[in-house]
C-alpha cells in the first residue's frame, strides 16, 4: 500500500519546549470539575482528542513514557453509541494524524500501544511503520478477548490485536520491565543433589560457535569419567580453565548418575529478573470484554454505555510492562476511563481525552470513585485504598 501524503502532519512550525507563549490556550482548566489533591499532574480533557494533542504540544512534549491507544476500529460494526464505519482512506488519515503528534508527545524510553482487529490491522501497521520508523516496531500483541464462541459469521473472532511501537527501539528495549516470575517458571527450579545454595536449574553450557575463541575447544571428562566435547557447529561457554573452576565449584551438573552431559546451574535466588514478555495475552491472565462490562456495571449501576470496553487487567500489564511509578500516561481514546483508572491505582501520571458528554458522566465519575478508594477491577490486587487527584480541562471557546 502506498501511504496517501494526506496522513502526514507537518511538526515542523511546533516550537520545543518551553519555547512557546500561549496567549489563546486551546483549553482551559475547570476547577468546579476538577476533583481530589489539587496539581496531581493527572489530567481529563474534553474536546477532540487532535486538538487536545496540539495543545499538550506545548506542554508535555517528549514527557509521556507511554501511550495506549484504543480508537475507533472502523469495521462495520453496529455499537451502542456509533456506527464503526468510515473511508479507509478517511479513517487511516485521522489515526496516524494522532500517532505522529504522540510520537513527538512520547518521551525517547517510550512506547505507543495500539488496540485494533483485523478489519484494519495490516494497514494500520504499514502506516505506523512510516511514522515511526520500522526499526521501531517492537512486536503484536495477540489479546484473547472472548472465550465463547460466536457462530454467526464464518469465523468466531476471539482475538484482538495490540501493536507495539517504541521511540527508540534500542532505549525501550533496555528500561522496559519483565514481567515477574510465574509459578510455572518457579516449579522449573528443583535441587535435586541438595545444594546449600537452594533451587536451581540447568542451562546448556555450549553455544553457537559464530564467535568463538581457540579456548572454547576442548574435552571435559565427567565424574564417571566420560568425556564430553561440543556438538559440531557449537563451542563451550567458558574457557578450559573457568569451566574447571566452574565445575569445583559445583556450578556444572552432569546428571545424577554422573555421566550426563554438562550442563550450568542456574539459582533461582540469583534471577534478579523476571521473564520477557510473551505475545500471546490469554483472557485468565488479563479478562476480556465481559470481564469489561462487569467492571463497569458494577461502577456505574446499569448496563455500560461501551460495547468493547478493555479490561483492568489488560491496561495493568501493559503499563507494567513499559512504565514504572510516576511515569506520565497517556490515552487519547480514553472511552470510558479505564487507562486513567488503572494508571491512577498503580501510581502512574495521566492525561486522557474524551469527546463526548461521558468524559464528565463516564471517564470523571469514574475517577472520582476511585479517589474514593473504590474496589473493583484491579484495586484489590495492587493495594488500593484511595487518593490523588485530578484536573479537568474543557476545550475553550474560539
Amino acid at each position: 500500500m502506498i501511504l496517501d501524503t494526506r496522513t502526514q502532519v507537518d511538526l515542523s512550525s511546533w516550537p520545543m519546549d518551553g519555547a512557546y507563549e500561549d496567549t489563546q490556550p486551546l483549553f482551559r482548566k475547570v476547577e468546579r470539575l476538577s476533583a481530589g489533591t489539587p496539581g496531581s499532574g493527572n489530567a481529563l480533557y474534553q474536546g477532540d482528542n487532535l486538538d487536545a494533542l496540539k495543545a499538550l504540544m506545548k506542554t508535555h512534549r517528549k514527557k509521556f513514557r507511554c501511550a495506549y491507544l484504543d480508537p475507533p476500529y472502523n469495521n462495520g460494526e453496529s455499537y451502542r453509541h456509533y456506527f464503526d464505519s468510515m473511508g479507509h482512506e478517511e479513517w487511516l488519515r485521522s489515526v496516524i494524524a494522532r500517532v505522529q503528534l504522540i510520537r513527538e508527545l512520547l518521551r525517547d524510553d517510550g512506547s505507543l500501544w495500539i488496540s485494533i482487529d483485523e478489519s484494519e490491522v495490516h494497514y494500520l501497521k504499514v502506516a505506523c511503520d512510516a511514522a515511526f520508523g520500522r526499526e521501531n516496531f517492537v512486536t503484536t500483541v495477540i489479546w484473547e478477548r472472548r472465550t465463547t464462541r460466536e457462530n454467526r459469521k464464518a469465523f468466531s473472532r476471539n482475538h484482538e490485536y495490540i501493536l507495539v511501537y517504541a521511540k527508540n527501539a534500542s532505549a525501550w528495549t533496555k528500561t522496559r520491565n519483565d514481567m515477574p516470575l510465574t509459578d510455572a517458571v518457579r516449579q522449573r527450579y528443583r535441587n535435586p543433589d541438595g545444594d546449600p545454595r537452594g533451587d536451581w536449574q540447568s542451562i546448556s553450557a555450549n553455544v553457537q560457535d559464530g564467535h568463538a575463541t581457540p579456548q572454547q575447544y576442548y574435552k571435559i571428562k565427567s565424574p564417571s569419567g566420560r568425556v564430553f566435547e561440543p556438538p559440531k557447529g557449537r563451542c563451550w561457554v567458558y574457557s578450559k580453565k573457568r569451566m574447571a573452576a566452574e565445575i569445583s565449584n559445583n556450578n556444572v551438573w552432569f546428571g545424577k548418575s554422573g555421566d550426563g552431559v554438562p550442563r550450568l546451574k542456574s539459582f533461582l535466588k540469583e534471577r534478579s529478573r523476571g521473564v520477557a514478555p510473551e505475545t500471546i495475552w490469554r483472557a485468565c491472565d488479563v479478562g476480556t470484554t465481559a470481564d469489561a462490562k462487569k467492571e463497569l456495571i458494577s461502577l456505574f449501576k446499569k448496563e455500560p454505555l461501551f460495547d468493547t470496553p478493555k479490561p483492568e487487567k489488560l491496561i495493568e500489564r501493559i503499563l507494567k510492562i513499559s512504565t514504572n511509578q510516576g511515569d506520565l500516561v497517556l490515552d487519547p481514546y480514553l472511552g470510558s476511563g479505564t487507562t486513567a483508572a488503572v494508571a491512577h491505582k498503580m501510581g502512574r501520571k495521566y492525561v486522557g481525552v474524551e469527546k463526548g458528554v461521558h468524559a464528565q458522566s463516564h471517564c470523571l465519575h469514574r475517577i472520582k470513585l476511585v479517589i474514593k478508594g473504590e474496589q473493583g477491577g484491579i484495586s484489590e490486587s495492587v493495594g488500593w485504598s484511595g487518593g490523588g487527584g485530578v484536573d479537568y480541562f474543557i476545550r475553550s471557546a474560539r
